[in-house]
């Protein structure tokens, strides 16, 4: 199975080269390539990126985009997305460029699907006690009362919804309506409904949670309210019946920032 990296970038000239260095050999050596997706950034994301493949053992797996314009969060993800599709990537890996989430627990992630066991698999920063990593007080009840909320409205049990740590089985995304979704930071939320509505395995494992000195650019009032909606949205379909599709390729559901 051909493993793509997906590298999302925004602003990122501090931490993108760490970012990259910290992937393990071993992903590097199993991978197709690393494609590092720069979403327009107003900084030197770009070079940084492009200097380090230079003088890297596998610098010839790394690719470097970089978009004419912002495309957000969700844009950038499905940009991406459909790149996987269309040069032939089996499973694919969302890292992000500003080392939220630890790159040497990709082997964790991509594993479970490529062994057969998951179509998607995320990392749990609730899983993997994000109090003693740092995580703000306040920003875990938040998460954890979302989360609650958005498992009784779409009939989950999710540990937390809101982890952008995922892996892909790049066919399931076939049955998606990918272009529907926002360009905005609930589009996490939303893939997470439409692959639990198709029934496909989603599987949930700890990692660690490191909150450093990068700058969060979620609205977190709007965001709330975005993902509570989408949940609410999707229970109405449901009680509505069978023929009631949530987020159908005829929908836009556009709001929310479109900054990374």
């Amino acid at each position: 199975m051909r493993l793509g990296i997906l590298v999302l970038a925004y602003n990122a000239e501090k931490t993108i080269g760490s970012v990259l260095a910290r992937i393990p050999l071993e992903t590097y050596e199993k991978a197709h390539g690393v494609y590092v997706f720069d979403d327009a950034s107003r900084d030197e994301t770009q070079h940084v990126a492009e200097n380090f493949l230079k003088s890297h053992t596998f610098g010839e797996k790394i690719h470097v985009f970089k978009h004419a314009q912002n495309l957000g969060y969700g844009g950038n993800q499905k940009h991406a997305y459909h790149f996987a599709e269309k040069n032939g990537l089996d499973v694919v890996v969302m890292l992000h460029g500003d080392g939220q989430y630890t790159p040497e627990l990709l082997p964790h992630i991509y594993e479970p699907i490529l062994e057969g066991d998951a179509d998607l698999v995320f990392g749990s920063r609730i899983m993997g006690n994000p109090l003693d990593g740092g995580m703000p007080v306040h920003k875990y009840l938040g998460n954890r009362t979302l989360t609650t909320i958005q498992n009784v409205l779409v009939g989950t049990h999710f540990s937390e919804f809101h982890s952008g740590y995922r892996a892909f089985r790049t066919a399931c995304f076939l049955g998606i309506p990918l272009d529907a979704c926002t360009d905005g930071f609930h589009f996490d939320t939303q893939i997470l409904i439409l692959f639990h509505d198709r029934k496909f395995r989603i599987k949930e494992i700890p990692i660690p949670t490191f909150y450093g000195d990068e700058i969060s650019r979620v609205r977190i009032f709007s965001y709330g309210m975005n993902v509570l909606t989408e949940a609410a949205r999707y229970r109405l379909k449901k009680i509505g019946g069978k023929n009631r599709t949530y987020l159908s390729p005829l929908q836009s559901n556009q709001t929310g920032t479109a900054d990374e």
